[in-house]
């Protein structure tokens, strides 16, 4: 059964929404806890963003028959990521100055490692149908 590339993103587009609706429905349980929802919500859209925009570069990747690409993909999603994510934090940091939400930004970091776990489930079951189907082709 070939399943479309977009098939694999389902656990990731999953936590997003996951996340979102916890976020709107629970603001009164997040702020008891001292997380701002604001932070929360955009944390979890950038995340997201950041995710598929490196899922696409590394699954473009796995269609070219040079070996190196999938490598440059894998090192430029990382770069892409990591600076993204890095400038949005320092950008919310000079902002919110005194009144930044560590609790909020360590939850943010926790929703980057989940992302990035299912973002590479993805990757690895896409790759393995990949080889499937090269093996079923032969």
């Amino acid at each position: 059964m070939n399943k479309s590339p977009l098939q694999h993103l389902k656990p990731i587009l999953f936590i997003f929404v996951f996340i979102t609706a916890f976020c709107i429905t629970g603001k009164s349980w997040l702020a008891k806890h001292g997380i701002q929802q604001d932070v929360l919500l955009a944390g979890n859209f950038i995340l997201f963003a950041v995710s598929i925009l490196a899922y696409y570069v590394n699954h473009r990747s796995l269609k070219s028959t040079n070996p190196q690409a999938s490598v440059r993909a894998m090192y430029g999603s990382f770069m892409i990521k990591f600076f993204v994510l890095a400038i949005t934090a320092f950008i919310y940091i000079m902002m919110a100055k005194k009144n930044v939400n560590k609790p909020g930004l360590i939850i943010c970091a926790g929703l980057y490692i989940l992302y990035t776990v299912f973002e590479t489930r993805a990757l690895l079951k896409l790759l393995k149908q990949k080889k499937q189907s090269t093996i079923s082709n032969k």
